[in-house]
């Protein structure tokens, strides 16, 4: 597995980050979302209603930006291919929600369930464009 560059590693900590699926058509699709850092992967709790995860569930390829906002010169992109794990009991989304001191559930549909999605680093970039 990838390790993350020490240097960058406080922006897993940051408050958000841009997530970047292939839609069908072959375009890129960003999001901004919630996620936790586990070790050198990362994972997101997301509704299965959403497009993000449809074009996840077609293509497992992702990419998550996380730009530091104090820095705007330094960014840590993560290029992994994901995973995807029912989360029928909220046991992760729980996770994410204490992070953030919120309940992701509120952002559901009545039908809706959550699922787990782990990104397994198969390219980092540590950037700082400042020198």
């Amino acid at each position: 597995m990838l390790r993350i560059s020490e240097s960058h590693r406080y922006l897993l900590d940051a408050d958000v980050g841009v997530l970047a699926t292939v839609g069908s058509d072959g375009r890129p699709q960003l999001s901004a979302v919630w996620f936790l850092a586990d070790g050198d992967s990362l994972a997101l709790s997301l509704n299965t209603a959403r497009q993000k995860t449809k074009n996840l569930q077609m293509n497992a390829a992702a990419t998550l930006f996380i730009l530091d906002r104090q820095n705007p010169y330094r960014y840590l992109e993560v290029r992994g291919d994901v995973t995807i794990e029912p989360d029928d009991n909220h046991v992760f989304a729980d996770r994410v929600g204490a992070k953030y001191q919120a309940n992701v559930r509120e952002h559901d549909g009545p039908s809706d369930r959550r699922v787990k999605v782990e990104i397994h680093p198969v390219r980092v970039n540590a950037v700082d464009m400042a020198g």
